[in-house]
């Protein structure tokens, strides 16, 4: 006796089911992954914060950095930022202070100190002055690197 002989019935043939796709569809995966690369593109550039400042040039190697550091600018106008924010010259003081207060004394915070190329001497020392009466002694001067071109004398004479 056959029980699907001629009979509608719901779940009738075998052969009717479709099987299941063992394809995997990329297109929306890869639809996904180009809109998150724009948005990564154009919010980069964005994300990075300073004071334009033209650094001068060194042939000294970078250091190691443990903690994130504190950037301290000067620009070319001789306008002193604390990590981005402007700071007069009366205040300077006070909010060195108040970074002095807050370090660890085992583990002092690293400060960059940056300058313009056009400022002079003076205004840089002031900074460091500072730096140096609130106990922020662990100060590195930023540079950029030293261009390849630097020759030396040749010993040679004709």
């Amino acid at each position: 006796m056959n029980l699907n002989s001629g009979g509608s019935s719901r779940h009738g043939r075998r052969g009717s089911r479709r099987a299941p796709m063992a394809e995997i569809n990329v297109t929306p995966f890869v639809d996904v992954m180009l809109v998150l690369l724009i948005i990564f593109m154009v919010t980069a550039p964005l994300l990075v914060s300073g004071v334009p400042v033209e650094l001068p040039e060194s042939r000294a190697n970078p250091l190691d950095q443990k903690d994130e550091p504190l950037d301290i600018s000067i620009d070319k106008e001789g306008q002193v930022f604390i990590d981005s924010a402007p700071v007069s010259a009366g205040e300077l003081s006070a909010q060195l202070e108040a970074i002095a207060a807050e370090q660890d004394p085992a583990n002092p915070r690293q400060i960059m100190l940056r300058g313009d190329t056009t400022i002079s001497y003076g205004e840089m020392m002031k900074v460091m002055g500072e730096l140096n009466r609130v106990g922020l002694n662990s100060v590195s001067l930023v540079t950029t690197a030293a261009a390849a071109t630097v020759t030396q004398g040749s010993s040679e004479e004709q």
